[in-house]
C-alpha cells in the first residue's frame, strides 16, 4: 500500500487515471448486475459495513489521524448521508426499476452542472458566463439523451417512467448538497478517516429506510457475491487508494476532471454486458452533456475541489 500511495513505478503513474476512470464507472454496472437479486438498499448497507470494516483495520494499521472535534464528526457523518445515502442510494433505486447503468452514470456526471447554480447563494462563489453557457449544454445534452427514451410512450406508462427519473434526480440533488456541504465543512483532514465516518453516517440513514422500504432481502448467489466483493475491495478500497494516488501527486483537479469520462465508459460497459443500446442522437447528447460538465466546473475560486465518489 505504501508503493501504491508513493505512486509505485513509471508505468503505474501513467495507468493511474486510466485504471481509476475504469474502476469508478463500474459502480452503475455493479448496480446494474445486482438488481434481479438483491434490493438495492440492503446490499448499500452491507457494502458500507464492509467497507466500515476494511477502511477501520487500514486506517488503524497505517496510525491515520482521526477528526479532533465533534463538530467534524458530525460534519463528516451528514456528508455521508448525502453523498452515500441520499446519493447512491437513490440511483441504485433508480437501476433497479429500469433505468439503464449508462444514464445513471450520466446523471452522477451533471452534478457538476448544478454546482454552479447553488455556489452564488450558498458559497458565495462568482459564476461566470462560460459557467451558465455549460450549465445550458449540459440540460440540453441531457434531454437529448432522454428524449428517444420518453417519445411515443403511452400516456399511461409516463408514471412507470417518471418514478424512476424522480429518484434520479434526487440523488443529483442529493449529491450536489453534499458536495456543496463538503466543501464548505469537509475540506481537511485524512482522507481515510473521514470516509470511514460517512460510510457510518450513510449506515445510520439506510438502515431505517431499508426496514421500512424493503424485504431486507438478497438472494446469494455468485452475481451477488462477486458485485458484494467487488463494491468492498474495488470501489469503496482500490477506487479511494487511486485517488489518493492522484492527490498525493498534487491532482485532486485532475482527479475531479476524470468523472467527466466516467459516463462514456459506463455507456460502453452497459453495451458490454447487457447489450444496453444507444441511439446517434443519445451519443450526442452525453457529448454535450460531458462538454457542459467541463465549461460548468470551470470554477474561479479558491475554495477546495470537490472530489467524486464511487456510486
Amino acid at each position: 500500500m505504501q508503493t501504491l500511495l508513493s505512486g509505485g513505478s513509471a508505468l503505474f503513474r501513467r495507468l493511474t487515471p486510466l485504471i481509476f476512470v475504469i474502476f469508478w464507472s463500474t459502480g452503475f454496472i455493479v448496480a446494474r448486475f445486482i438488481a434481479p437479486y438483491a434490493e438495492p438498499l440492503t446490499f448499500l448497507l452491507l457494502r458500507y459495513i464492509g467497507a466500515i470494516l476494511f477502511l477501520l483495520v487500514f486506517a488503524l494499521y497505517v496510525g491515520a489521524l482521526w477528526p479532533r472535534t465533534r463538530a467534524q464528526w458530525g460534519h463528516a457523518f451528514a456528508s455521508g448521508i448525502l453523498l452515500h445515502a441520499g446519493y447512491i442510494g437513490c440511483v441504485w433505486w433508480a437501476v433497479r426499476l429500469g433505468v439503464p447503468a449508462s444514464i445513471a452514470a450520466l446523471f452522477s456526471a451533471i452534478q457538476p452542472i448544478l454546482t454552479p447554480v447553488l455556489a452564488p447563494m450558498l458559497l458565495r462563489e462568482r459564476v461566470g458566463l462560460i459557467q451558465w453557457l455549460g450549465v445550458l449544454l449540459g440540460f440540453a445534452g441531457l434531454l437529448l439523451v432522454l428524449t428517444p427514451k420518453l417519445v411515443g410512450i403511452d400516456p399511461g406508462q409516463l408514471a412507470a417512467v417518471a418514478w424512476p427519473l424522480a429518484l434520479g434526480a434526487a440523488g443529483i440533488l442529493s449529491l450536489t448538497a453534499g458536495t456543496l456541504y463538503q466543501k464548505k465543512f469537509v475540506h481537511s483532514g485524512d482522507l481515510r478517516t473521514v470516509a470511514i465516518l460517512q460510510y457510518v453516517g450513510a449506515c445510520v440513514a439506510t438502515l431505517p429506510a431499508a426496514l421500512l422500504f424493503e424485504q431486507m432481502h438478497i438472494t446469494w448467489n455468485l452475481t451477488t457475491i462477486s458485485a458484494m466483493v467487488w463494491s468492498i475491495i474495488v470501489l469503496s478500497m482500490i477506487s479511494v487508494g487511486l485517488l489518493l494516488v492522484l492527490i498525493r501527486r498534487g491532482e485532486v483537479s485532475r482527479s475531479s476532471q476524470l468523472i467527466y469520462l466516467v459516463p462514456p465508459v459506463s455507456a460502453l460497459q452497459a453495451w458490454a454486458f447487457f447489450g444496453e443500446d444507444f441511439t446517434f442522437i443519445q451519443l450526442i447528447g452525453m457529448g454535450v452533456t460531458v462538454l457542459g460538465v467541463v465549461l460548468a466546473s470551470r470554477a474561479k475560486t479558491s475554495l477546495p475541489p470537490k472530489t467524486p465518489l464511487p456510486a
